[in-house]
């Protein structure tokens, strides 16, 4: 039956085993107004010297050619742009996907080289980052006079079961050094013969780097220690303030650096606070840190306006953040900064919607700020937050990359945050950086 409604068809077929010759060159791959040509000329109009320093590959002497940096930056800008966080997805993609291998150029990759890429050039990103902003508020884009600031908490690969107290880390740590001991001995005696030297190294370099972990998993506790006290103390003597007393403070024996956190599906994970810091002007991201704080309210905003003064040479006046950074202290000292953000709740059901009425003893500072938020000029302005940091940290969780950490170490983990804020910033002002309308 199938034969007899086929019959007389003329249909094309695919012809899998037949030869032919293709005149094609890798700039065929794409068409002339593909977004990856914007993000290639824009990474060749920046200064990305710094990532050449590292290469030992020079003329006159041996060993194989390094891949171009600038074909590396230039991967990782169009790969977050697309929302690759992986150096693995973003490997397989140059071999498959023809704007990946249109950047390439014929250069293959592989997983291990983006990945160290990625992370093993922190000050040479953080200065093409300032570059970036640089030269927007060189061209008047970006204000920076009005700024938001808002933190994401963000999943990193620590297991909950890897957070141990001080006891359990003091006698892991004495296995580890044990351990370390014995592989050296077996090294040096050759004990370990039938292995070969590949595997001796291997053995060795994850003994040590085990030892590595548990060494600053242990150096983490005096300041853990010391947080928990103050919370005793403010805290007082109540149900709560017991509570915390015996709690013991817990690290993570294989991501030091990671803390438990209160996640927005309401449970606790290891997690990172990623703080951005966005122009209410353009909604670039003009700020990027990474910290092990599970809370806003611990003196995050100051450092925060002051790294962005460092990058862009202007002046903060005005800096928008959420009821979590509240603090009294960076009241009293933000200087010339109107710091806008919203009172805390008061406990008493008598006097809620009255947080903002002078009290006494309030310092000047204090009823300037209580004044300043509830004029309908600051709740106004205060609006701006909302709209600019919780759409840049959307776009970054959803569009660019920046879900589950999958390396360990805050200054890696700053470097993908800032790579992931640095393809924000191209992927909406490319068209300004190129000088185009």
């Amino acid at each position: 039956m199938r034969e007899q409604r086929l019959s007389g068809l003329r249909l094309r077929k695919p012809e899998r085993g037949q030869l032919g010759w293709v005149a094609q060159c890798a700039d065929d791959l794409v068409g002339a107004n593909h977004p990856v040509r914007s993000v290639a000329a824009v990474v060749e109009q920046l200064d990305v010297s710094g990532f050449y320093e590292p290469i030992k590959a020079r003329a006159g002497v041996s060993g194989r050619d390094s891949t171009d940096p600038q074909l590396l930056v230039g991967l990782w800008l169009y790969g977050c742009i697309r929302g690759v966080g992986s150096a693995r997805e973003l490997a397989r993609r140059c071999e498959e996907s023809a704007p990946f291998l249109w950047l390439c150029g014929g250069v293959t990759v592989n997983h291990r080289l983006l990945s160290d890429f990625r992370t093993d050039h922190g000050a040479a990103l953080d200065a093409l980052f300032t570059q970036v902003i640089a030269s927007l508020v060189d061209k008047d884009i970006v204000k920076v006079s009005r700024i938001s600031q808002d933190g994401v908490r963000v999943r990193v690969s620590a297991g909950a079961s890897s957070f141990r107290r001080e006891e359990r880390l003091q006698e892991l740590l004495s296995q580890a050094r044990e351990h370390v001991e014995q592989l050296r001995q077996q090294v040096d005696g050759g004990v370990a013969a039938e292995l070969s030297a590949r595997q001796k190294a291997a053995r060795k370099k994850s003994a040590e780097q085990r030892l590595a972990r548990l060494e600053q998993a242990v150096a983490q506790l005096p300041e853990l220690q010391q947080k928990q006290a103050e919370a005793e103390r403010r805290a007082g003597k109540g149900k709560h303030g017991e509570k915390i007393r015996q709690r013991q403070p817990r690290v993570s024996t294989t991501d030091p650096e990671a803390r438990r956190m209160k996640m927005p599906n309401g449970g606790f994970n290891p997690a990172v606070n990623v703080q951005l810091a966005t122009d209410t002007s353009s909604r670039a991201i003009v700020g990027v840190d990474v910290t092990s704080e599970g809370t806003d309210s611990v003196g995050l905003s100051t450092p925060m306006r002051q790294q962005v003064e460092q990058r862009t040479g202007k002046t903060v006046q005005q800096h928008l953040i959420d009821g979590g950074y509240l603090r009294k202290d960076d009241i009293e000292n933000a200087g010339e900064v109107d710091l806008f953000v919203p009172p805390k709740p008061a406990k008493s059901a008598a006097k809620r919607g009255r947080e903002l009425e002078p009290k006494r003893g309030d310092s000047p500072a204090v009823l300037r700020w209580k004044k300043r938020m509830a004029s309908p000029e600051g709740k106004e302005i205060y609006k701006l937050r909302a709209a600019t940091s919780e759409t840049a940290n959307a776009d970054l969780r959803t569009h660019r990359g920046l879900t589950q950490m999958t390396i360990r170490g805050a200054a890696k983990m700053r470097c993908v945050a800032l790579w992931c804020a640095l393809a924000y910033n191209i992927f909406h002002f490319a068209q300004n950086l190129l000088g185009r309308a």
